[in-house]
């Protein structure tokens, strides 16, 4: 069976990511880790959230993908040891001396990140040779390289599937470094590619509108089935900077077509799967590499419109079934509006909401204050982690 792998920067996006369908989540201790500002986990977090995986018979993998100076090497073999302690599942690690010092002084499994650009069959040979037990390719390359690699190697193979595609190769880039002192392959990636950049003076009456290099996102919804069929291992989602809205509903989608597919071998309705991404897309997207080098088209190289996601509006956290109230954490403004409830254990439901009140059981009619606790009238169940969203966007 294949699995989907899925981000989670922090406990709650763990669990959630978990209950909305992934089979493992990656994740970021508090050393060694290429996202340095994302919240990440500390041991007790580590150990919490590798028992609720483990519980419901899914993996965690801890990433410790920075690429080391010599002043980062210190308490290397300590923190690996907590990791193993805490019980993690794996560890996903781009340099020679983080994957040689785990394979040497631990039990831990460890992934070969993309951060290798692995991209042919020696390669992965190579890692496999070494101890690794799976590589992550890179991301940069198409459907037909992805299947020889597939088909002429026994190691397990990882490939993105969804989220931020970055402009230096394989996501190793020195523009963050260069421009802001912020070193992308140790944690501080200021995304500077997405920055908008004025032309040169002289093209400037020519160019009025200012240029970024960066790439849309990925999204593979239409090529699953191909990398289902050739034999990939893990399909990963990229995101642990994220919101709890993006991770659940990027995870149902994606576990949704693997299992349609998985159970009848067709997709009957691509278009449906793309509409429900909508609800979490921000940015534009495209099918990335997969079908050879992109074109302009795959591009972000001038003014775009991107808008915040307000669409996310509540997570449920309890549910009366005699009084049919709600306990809701508010996470944008709602009012007395249409409302829908998107949920990991059944289909989403759409309501009216025409009683709320605050916590001091005041009735009110508009829910303004992030993370209050208000009741909220919902006329079906619904269960602690379902999600509210307004269906006025």
């Amino acid at each position: 069976m294949i699995e989907l792998l899925a981000p989670a920067g922090d406990l709650d996006k763990l669990k959630i990511a978990i209950l909305y369908g992934a089979d493992a989540v990656f994740v970021g201790g508090k050393q060694f880790s290429l996202r340095a500002n994302a919240s990440n986990f500390t041991y007790d977090d580590l150990v919490e959230g590798c028992k609720f995986a483990h519980d419901r018979q899914k993996k965690v993998y801890v990433t410790t993908n920075v690429i080391p100076h010599e002043a980062d090497k210190e308490g290397l073999i300590e923190y690996l040891k907590s990791l193993e302690a805490a019980k993690v599942d794996a560890i996903i690690a781009a340099s020679p001396f983080i994957i040689e010092t785990a394979l040497n002084n631990t039990s831990l499994e460890v992934h070969i990140s993309t951060q290798q650009s692995i991209m042919n069959v020696p390669t992965v040979n190579y890692w496999k040779e070494k101890g690794a037990s799976r590589v992550v390719l890179a991301r940069d390359m198409d459907l037909e390289e992805i299947a020889y690699i597939t088909k002429h190697t026994d190691t397990e193979i990882e490939v993105f599937i969804h989220g931020g595609m970055c402009a230096g190769y394989s996501g190793r880039c020195a523009l963050s470094n260069h421009l802001t002192n912020r070193d992308a392959n140790r944690g501080g990636c200021a995304h500077t590619c997405r920055w908008f950049f004025d032309y040169q003076k002289s093209l400037q009456k020519e160019h009025e509108v200012p240029f970024s290099m960066g790439s849309k996102d990925l999204s593979a919804v239409r090529e699953i089935t191909r990398l289902i069929d050739m034999g990939v291992a893990s399909l990963k989602i990229e995101g642990r900077m994220k919101s709890l809205h993006y991770i659940a509903t990027v995870v149902q989608t994606y576990r949704r077509i693997i299992d349609e597919y998985t159970k009848t071998k067709t997709i009957q309705n691509y278009e449906m799967y793309e509409d429900m991404l909508k609800h979490a897309e921000n940015r534009e997207t495209s099918h990335g590499f997969f079908h050879g080098l992109p074109e302009v088209s795959e591009q972000l190289f001038e003014k775009r419109s991107e808008r915040v996601m307000q669409n996310f509006v509540g997570l449920v956290l309890d549910y009366n079934e005699e009084t049919k109230m709600a306990t809701v954490e508010t996470k944008n403004v709602f009012l007395m509006e249409e409302l829908e409830v998107f949920s990991p254990v059944h289909e989403s439901k759409v309501f009216n909401n025409t009683k709320m009140f605050n916590k001091d059981g005041e009735e009110i009619t508009r829910a303004a204050r992030a993370r209050e606790h208000v009741l909220v009238h919902i006329p079906f169940k619904v269960h602690p982690f379902d999600m509210i969203r307004a269906k006025r966007f």
